[in-house]
């Protein structure tokens, strides 16, 4: 048997978001193999149990990613460009 190197972790806003999307318990260990059903049910008990302070976390990490991205769209212009272009072209030829 193969040793596992690499201890495989979930973040909890993960569980959080398809929770909160609708997906059920079982849904959301298909989707995330790492994680037993145990895991997901644990997860789930705690964000329950602390609603609003996981759900400030998840609106600060949103924030955050926010300042990131326009970070990252003031750094490259260009390719940030040729993304949007690429986003049209796709969306152009998936609606023929």
């Amino acid at each position: 048997m193969a040793k596992d190197y690499i201890e495989k972790r979930v973040a909890l806003d993960t569980i959080a978001y398809a929770y909160m999307s609708g997906y059920s318990a079982e849904s959301i260990r298909e989707a995330l193999p790492a994680l037993t059903l145990e895991e997901v049910h644990g997860a789930l008990a705690f964000y329950l149990a602390n609603l609003p302070e996981v759900e400030a976390t998840l609106v600060e990490d949103e924030k955050d990613l926010e300042k990131l991205r326009l970070a990252a769209r003031e750094k490259n212009p260009l390719l940030f460009k040729k993304l949007e272009e690429a986003r049209k072209s796709l969306a152009f030829h998936r609606q023929k």
